[in-house]
């Protein structure tokens, strides 16, 4: 695994922000568009909201959900809301085109293929996303592929429905999609988180987050996530960037 450890979570939220940032311009100049899939959650609101300072062609920018709750519009557990808050709250010009989950549809299962549909309109059969932002949950989820829920092994479909996961279902982007995925940026910050990373480092395969593919992947984690990691085997900031 390719670990950066950022010492605070401000400094993480940034180098997250400058390395999505980064995908999202070379996608922009190698295929005209960028299409990028970011997760809920607690750790992301600062580094969109980061990544909105960046210069860059947001017209040109597809967002997409990873996860989202089934819950009513405007309700404070859906992730919808920190998204716009993170992406659009302070800027001016151009924005993203946000693409949310359809979880007021009625029938979830059809939502789920709805939302799978628009993937491969916006990034081709099957879709490719040009970048994914991975968080780490501290039971070893990641999206909302969550330990011992049924769709952790679909492989034909890439957006499915949860089991009631902290008294909601889901609709959660899949392995195949995410492994699919030209790079995935995982933040992970927080001392809760250590024990998981420490596990999904190791290779334990019972965590769902070490079930995603690790080349083309960079974990980008504060100081207080790598608390239990090896320090002989995570590199210091200062050996991993020039």
């Amino acid at each position: 695994m390719s670990i950066e450890v950022l010492e605070t979570p401000q400094t993480l939220a940034d180098r997250a922000a400058q390395v999505l940032a980064e995908h999202l311009r070379s996608a922009i100049r190698a295929r005209g568009r960028a299409t990028m899939a970011v997760s809920g959650g607690r750790t992301p609101e600062a580094l969109l909201a980061a990544l909105a300072r960046h210069e860059l062609a947001w017209q040109q920018v597809h967002v997409c959900q990873v996860d989202e709750r089934i819950a009513p519009d405007a309700h404070p557990e859906r992730n919808l809301g920190l998204l716009q808050r993170a992406l659009f709250g302070h800027r001016a010009g151009p924005v993203p085109q946000l693409h949310a989950m359809p979880v007021t549809a009625t029938d979830p299962g059809t939502a789920a293929a709805r939302y799978a549909g628009l993937l491969v309109a916006l990034a081709g059969r099957p879709p490719v996303l040009d970048v994914v932002q991975l968080g780490l949950g501290v039971d070893g989820h990641t999206a909302s592929l969550v330990p011992d829920d049924p769709i952790l092994d679909v492989t034909d479909r890439d957006v499915a429905v949860t089991q009631p996961y902290q008294g909601r279902r889901r609709l959660t982007c899949t392995f195949p999609l995410l492994a699919r995925a030209r790079h995935r940026v995982w933040v992970v910050s927080g001392t809760d988180k250590a024990p998981a990373l420490s596990r999904v480092h190791a290779g334990d395969l019972q965590l769902p987050a070490a079930r995603v593919p690790r080349q083309d992947a960079r974990w980008l984690v504060d100081r207080a996530a790598a608390a239990q990691l090896d320090p002989a085997n995570v590199p210091t900031l200062e050996e991993q960037r020039p």
